[in-house]
């Protein structure tokens, strides 16, 4: 705060002050009073005016910045009604005393908002789990099936199996902290247990997996990549075409390894690169194909910035795309 904006709150009041002591000048005048002590007397009261403002101002600013530090070191911004020492004016009393109230309410909001939240991340992982005994037990059956139908019916409970593990990382992306596990780790180990998840719906769709280079060592937490990468081989699969080809490879560049899975897919529009990760857009090709949710490469972004991984995909239309995942090695 200015003394500016703190001469231009007051100007109402001090107004006021100055007709009063105008009028009260005037009357001096029509009494008689000489003109010394007229002046002897405005003296005086703009040096109790200039004074009484000015103790006004440096302790309204004291008492700013003192907020300001305390609203600057606490975490929880919204508990800052509690922590601010009681003011001493009456009036400021009162406002601090609605300003609190209001605060309490909200901290009890926020309260219950947090509890709802973790309450209903609690069921939707128990639900993912609980999901997966009848999926094993489906895929059990499919086995004593026919050989067509069972391709079929193995395609569709991976998929169903796929949009059940993403539902779990999405409840559990809102708190990712509780779940990371950071270790030394080997690229190639994360790139073939993503394929092993996926097996069946590689050679489902024939496509052909080229690993290269991925003897690189970072630290990372495994499950969540291999989430990531789990879902970049899907949208591989969703949108191959022709002779279809699943490229991994790593190259160091300084301090990073960068981790590329590069497909001959239909690739995305140019104009459509910029919203890939957004929440929901499915994008001309998702419309097309039809099954899109617009939340695999969100996750994959979510994820990758709680894991501090950086993420960029590139692509041509009509001839492929490209993410790739920027670690920092061991």
């Amino acid at each position: 705060m200015t003394f500016g904006e703190f001469l231009s709150n007051r100007l109402g009041r001090v107004s006021i002050q100055l007709i009063f002591a105008a009028v009260a000048a005037f009357f001096l005048v029509a009494t008689g009073t000489q003109a010394g002590i007229i002046l002897l007397l405005f003296l005086v009261f703009l040096l109790v005016f200039a004074a009484t403002q000015l103790f006004d101002f440096f302790r309204q600013k004291s008492r700013l910045h003192e907020l300001e530090a305390i609203m600057e070191g606490l975490d929880q911004k919204y508990l800052f009604t509690e922590c601010v020492p009681m003011p001493k004016e009456l009036y400021e009393k009162k406002i601090f005393d609605l300003v609190r109230r209001a605060g309490r309410s909200m901290i009890g909001t926020v309260s219950d908002a947090q509890t709802a939240q973790r309450e209903y991340r609690e069921y939707v992982e128990g639900w993912v789990h609980e999901i997966k005994t009848p999926i094993t037990a489906a895929g059990l059956i499919c086995r004593n099936t026919e050989d067509d139908i069972r391709r079929k019916l193995t395609r569709e409970l991976g998929q169903i199996e796929a949009y059940v593990e993403r539902t779990l990382f999405y409840a559990r992306a809102e708190s990712p902290e509780k779940d990371f596990i950071i270790r030394q780790t080997v690229l190639s180990e994360l790139a073939a247990q993503a394929i092993d998840h996926h097996r069946a719906l590689l050679m489902q769709s024939g496509i052909r997996v080229e690993m290269e280079e991925l003897e690189q060592e970072v630290f990372t937490d495994s499950k969540w990549v291999i989430f990531i990468l789990g879902q970049l081989l899907q949208n591989a699969i969703r949108y191959r075409g022709e002779n279809p080809v699943v490229s991994f490879s790593a190259k160091k560049f300084g301090k990073q390894i960068h981790l590329t899975v590069s497909d001959n897919g239909i690739g995305i529009p140019e104009y459509e690169l910029p919203r890939v990760f957004d929440r929901g857009f499915t994008g001309s090709n998702g419309r097309s194909r039809g099954g899109s949710t617009g939340m695999g490469l969100y996750l994959c972004k979510k994820l990758a910035d709680c894991l501090e991984i950086g993420i960029r995909i590139t692509a041509k239309e009509g001839r492929g795309t490209a993410v790739t995942l920027c670690f920092y090695h061991a």
